[in-house]
């Protein structure tokens, strides 16, 4: 998986590994960073980001365990 810069135009693929899943990620440069937002892409497959726009996508197995 490559997490890179968020960016609006961007959908970026994520698997159970990348869990929990928040934006912008360890990978984004400092210029592109906002205030941390944990975003839910298993509930629904997919989730966006409130603050920058970069729709992620979640292609992974369903987690076991939890509620």
């Amino acid at each position: 998986m490559s997490l890179q810069t968020a960016d609006a135009s961007r959908n970026v693929d994520v698997t159970e590994k990348d869990l929990p899943l928040h934006c912008p990620t360890a990978a984004a440069p400092l210029w592109a960073r906002h205030p941390r937002v944990f975003l839910d892409v298993v509930a629904h497959g997919e989730a966006s980001c409130p603050y920058c726009g970069t729709k992620y996508v979640y292609k992974g197995a369903a987690p076991k365990g939890g509620h």
